[in-house]
């Protein structure tokens, strides 16, 4: 029984020993050698993968051909588990930023894309004939009629997204890197330096709570038009 207990605690050791690790961890020359290159490339592989799913949902959701012609084969590339491709990335971008960016933007892209491409798809036809009489056409049919009715569905996507891209930028950091969040954590893991292990864990959940209470501000920014017209329909029933 003594050395269960033994092995429980140094398995998974007080909170106090875990915060006491935290800060002697990543307030030092972690944050500058792994914390801030892990967010870069999360934030350049989020940012990738929504302007890349926006661009193909619209198509997508505005031409019923494409969608025909496209839908089996991005059917079969959505049915790839990302961290699959990593091996052949790393045969033809390398082991460096590239290849965890890719990563993440190939696998983040599918909420917004399928999302926006239901969005656009489920535009009002009256809106659709209003904007028509009142000459809109090209980019200014695409900024005030398209994106934003789909507005919606295009955030819950971009929010799906967010959670997807952060596991990414874990997964893609634990094959051949040399810094970044999920190389030290494994670092630790392997040296048995188990509260230093669970102090990253302890960062990524944090890192995942901000990213979430920011996007959530965006969100109700973005969404403003959207909320207030849904009070209003409510007010008129």
């Amino acid at each position: 029984m003594g050395a269960d207990r033994f092995e429980h605690r140094l398995l998974l050791p007080p909170l106090r020993t875990i915060l006491s690790a935290f800060g002697e961890t990543w307030f030092s020359g972690r944050l500058a050698d792994d914390v801030l290159p892990s967010v870069a490339r999360l934030a350049a592989g989020y940012l990738g993968a929504v302007a890349l799913g926006v661009t193909l949902g619209v198509l997508l959701g505005s031409s019923r051909r494409v969608r025909l012609l496209a839908e089996p084969v991005l059917e079969f590339f959505r049915a790839v588990p990302p961290p699959v491709l990593i091996p052949v990335l790393m045969l033809f971008v390398g082991i460096g930023d590239t290849m965890k960016i890719t990563v993440i933007v190939i696998g983040s892209m599918w909420p917004v894309l399928l999302n926006t491409a239901e969005g656009v798809r489920a535009i009002d036809e009256v809106l659709a004939d209003t904007a028509r009489s009142y000459g809109l056409t090209g980019a200014a049919r695409l900024r005030r009629l398209v994106l934003l009715a789909a507005s919606p569905q295009i955030v819950t996507g971009m929010r799906q997204a967010l959670s997807i891209s952060i596991i990414l930028m874990v997964i893609s950091e634990m094959f051949a890197s040399s810094s970044g969040l999920g190389y030290t954590i494994v670092q630790f893991q392997r040296g048995f330096e188990i509260p230093e292990m669970w102090s990253g864990i302890l960062l990524l959940g944090l890192l995942g709570f901000l990213l979430s209470l920011l996007f959530g501000r965006f969100e109700a920014r973005a969404l403003r038009w959207y909320r207030g017209w849904r009070q209003a329909q409510k007010g008129k029933s």
